[in-house]
């Protein structure tokens, strides 16, 4: 086996991990997640950000 080999088995290696998290992001099984998290940004967080021990305070 010469250097050529393992750049084909490297490729071709690379090409089947692509082509799993292609068909596992398009999967319907992993739909679910992703529309939980594709609405993320738009829930509701009303609560005030705590700034970490005194509050209004400067000193």
């Amino acid at each position: 086996m010469d250097i050529n080999d393992f750049r084909s088995l490297f490729t071709v290696l690379g090409l089947t991990c692509f082509l799993g998290i292609c068909f596992w992001a398009y999967s319907k099984s992993a739909r679910a997640g992703f529309e939980e998290a594709a609405l993320l940004p738009f829930t509701d967080d009303d609560a005030p950000a705590s700034s970490g021990g005194r509050q209004g305070k400067e000193g």
